[in-house]
C-alpha cells in the first residue's frame, strides 16, 4: 500500500504499513464485510450521503448490525484533514469484527476502518474486455457491495493483461450485467440503455446520479435486461464508477468504436456540471 495512504481503524490513525485489524477479524478470515468507496475532489468526499445509504443496505443485506455512522464520520474527517487530496479514493469498510474461523459469527463489536489516498486522474477513454466468467443473479450476496472481492480482483487482471481498464461480466442467463467495480451503458439510436438490478449488478451510485441527471436533462435512458453481445453492436459505450465519473469506452475486445459519442459526451458534461454544484447530491 502507498505510503501516502491514510488509516483510520476504530478511532485511530494508524501506520498505514503496520498491523492494526485482528488476524481473527472475520473480514480476513471469510470476508465478513462491506465496504464503500467515494471519489475525493479538493479535498471532500463525493455524494457521501448516498454512499452511507447503501453501505447500510449492504450491512442489513450481510446480516451485520447496522453501522454506526457517527464513528465512520469521525473516520473520515480524521483521514480528510493534513494536506488537501486533489484527487484520490475514500474506503471506508465495516466488518463483522473479531469471529470464528469458519463461517459462523459471535456477537462481537463491528470494526471501522477508513482508508484516504491520491490516486491519477482516470484516462480520457478506456477499453474493456468480456470475460468468461460469470455473475451469478440468484447469488445470497447479489448487490451488496461485501469484501469478498476475489472474483474481480482476477477478472480485473485479465482486464489488465490485454489493456483494458476493466473487465464485463455477464450473467447466468447470457446477459450483460456489470464490470468489476463499474456500471455498463450502452447508446442505441440515441437511447442511453443499462442493465436493471434484477441482472445481478451492484447498483452503482454514479449509475444513479448518471441516469437521475440525465433524465432531467431531457436524455432518453432506460433500464432493461440486453444481451451481452449488444457490446459489439451499440453506438457508443460508456462506465460509471465513484473514481471514473462517466468514462467513455473506445474499444470492446477486438471491437474499436466510433470517435463520436455525442450521447456520452454530453452525459459527461451533465454529471461534472451537476457534481461541482451539489458535493453531496
Amino acid at each position: 500500500m502507498s505510503t501516502t495512504t491514510r488509516v483510520w481503524v476504530n478511532g485511530d490513525l494508524v501506520d498505514p504499513s503496520g498491523p492494526a485489524v485482528s488476524a481473527l477479524d472475520h473480514s480476513v478470515t471469510v470476508g465478513d464485510g462491506v465496504f464503500e468507496t467515494a471519489k475525493i475532489a479538493a479535498g471532500k468526499p463525493f455524494a457521501l450521503t448516498r454512499h452511507h445509504r447503501r453501505l447500510e443496505r449492504s450491512a442489513a443485506g450481510l446480516g451485520l448490525p447496522p453501522p454506526d455512522l457517527t464513528v465512520i464520520e469521525q473516520g473520515v474527517a480524521a483521514v480528510l484533514e493534513g494536506p488537501v487530496i486533489d484527487f484520490g479514493r475514500l474506503r471506508y469498510s465495516v466488518t463483522g469484527g473479531v469471529g470464528p474461523l469458519g463461517s459462523d459469527r459471535h456477537d462481537a463489536d463491528l470494526t471501522y476502518i477508513v482508508l484516504a489516498a491520491p490516486q491519477p486522474l482516470p484516462p480520457r477513454s478506456g477499453k474493456l474486455t468480456v470475460v468468461p466468467w460469470t455473475r451469478n443473479e440468484r447469488s445470497a450476496v447479489v448487490g451488496l457491495k461485501t469484501t469478498s472481492y476475489a472474483e474481480n480482483v482476477v477478472a480485473l487482471a485479465r482486464a489488465k493483461e490485454v489493456g483494458a481498464v476493466e473487465a464485463v461480466f455477464g450473467n447466468t442467463r447470457g446477459e450483460l450485467c456489470e464490470c468489476t467495480g463499474s456500471n455498463v451503458f450502452v447508446v442505441v439510436d440515441g437511447v442511453v440503455l443499462t442493465p436493471p438490478a434484477e441482472s445481478g449488478l451492484l447498483l452503482g451510485i454514479t449509475r444513479e446520479l448518471t441516469i437521475e441527471w440525465g433524465r432531467a436533462a431531457g436524455v432518453e435512458v432506460r433500464e432493461e435486461t440486453l444481451p451481452l453481445d449488444v457490446l459489439q453492436s451499440a453506438d457508443e459505450v460508456f462506465i460509471t464508477s465513484s473514481t471514473k465519473d462517466v468514462l467513455p469506452i473506445h474499444a470492446v475486445d477486438d471491437r474499436t468504436l466510433p470517435v463520436e459519442r455525442p450521447v456520452t459526451c454530453e452525459l459527461q458534461r451533465l454529471f461534472r456540471s451537476n457534481a461541482e454544484r451539489d458535493g453531496d447530491p
